[in-house]
């Protein structure tokens, strides 16, 4: 059985599969501190390989995940925004995630926003989704601004159990968005 693999599409932006021209760029954005500012670490070439390899497979099982978003007018890619499955360790699991990761020269050209809106909606009304669910470190206001204008709910703070007892990030904020009947 072959799974259809989606390619939403917004009036600037184009969600799409990975592909091997993405490794580059995204492993640059993946070892730059203003990107990672909020990430544990910064992320080497494999590292950042692997992700990517991580979300291809995703992609192709289920059709959807996190995808490569690249510039309409210029085919440039400038990161990824998508849905994807939460992993079985999260306190909130099983749950579908919203999340993205932009390069800089993408900021503040309302991006995030725009393709994470198209995510909801294939989310929602294609998979049939009851909710959706983002998180990100609690002093990460740019994530967060954009899960408010999405018009999602702060529900509670939690411990990220991926990070040891202790550590500065290991503070994340959950928060949730229904469907609309």
């Amino acid at each position: 059985m072959t799974v259809e693999i989606a390619q939403p599409k917004t009036e600037r932006l184009q969600l799409r599969q990975w592909c091997d021209s993405d490794r580059a760029p995204f492993a640059a954005m993946n070892a730059d501190p203003v990107v990672m500012e909020h990430f544990p670490k910064l992320l080497g070439r494999e590292e950042s390989d692997a992700g990517v390899d991580r979300q291809i497979a995703h992609i192709d099982k289920h059709g959807w995940g996190f995808w490569a978003v690249e510039t309409l007018a210029d085919k440039r890619f400038i990161g990824f925004v998508g849905i994807k499955n939460v992993t079985d360790d999260m306190p909130f699991a099983p749950a579908v995630e919203i999340g993205w990761r932009l390069a800089p020269a993408a900021w503040g050209k309302g991006y995030a926003t725009e393709a994470a809106r198209a995510s909801l909606a294939y989310g929602f009304a294609r998979l049939g989704l009851e909710e959706i669910v983002s998180f990100a470190v609690v002093g990460n206001l740019r994530s967060r601004a954009v899960m408010e204008k999405l018009s999602m709910v702060r529900e509670a703070n939690f411990l990220h159990p991926g990070l040891p007892a202790g550590h500065p990030m290991q503070e994340h904020v959950l928060y949730r968005l229904s469907r609309s009947v």
